[in-house]
């Protein structure tokens, strides 16, 4: 496994671990909002693991991209079906649109693109290409 890859599973790892222990701390707004941010901080190592040499900026469309497609289609039902069954499903579709999650889903992806343009143009990330 190449070292983005390795990377990328490891935060993604790490940021799933931080949303649950916000969720067992707080049951309010908290853990809405940042449940939502790191969502969008998971789909963006998601995003690196299977495109390892691609830039911060792309990287960060097309991960709020998948957000907000994701987001959206919890507006057919399908996802609320799917969850009804699934633990997965609705850790990885959710159940209901909340039209605040999109506003969300940049905040958590924003600061890694930032961080990872920074990274290559400091030549310590492979740069894209």
């Amino acid at each position: 496994m190449s070292r983005v890859r390795l990377l990328a599973v490891c935060s993604a790892a790490l940021f799933f671990a931080i949303a649950l222990v916000i969720r067992a701390l707080d049951d309010g707004a908290l853990e809405q909002v940042s449940g939502t941010a790191l969502y969008g901080s998971m789909m963006y190592a998601a995003v690196l693991f299977f495109r390892p040499r691609i830039s911060g900026p792309v990287a960060g469309i097309v991960a709020t991209g998948l957000c907000w497609a994701i987001e959206l289609s919890q507006l057919t039902g399908i996802p609320a079906y799917l969850s009804a069954r699934s633990v997965l499903a609705r850790l990885a579709l959710g159940v209901q649109f909340d039209p605040v999650d999109l506003a969300w889903y940049p905040a958590g992806i924003v600061p890694l693109a930032v961080a990872h343009t920074i990274a290559i143009r400091r030549s310590v990330w492979p740069s894209p290409g």
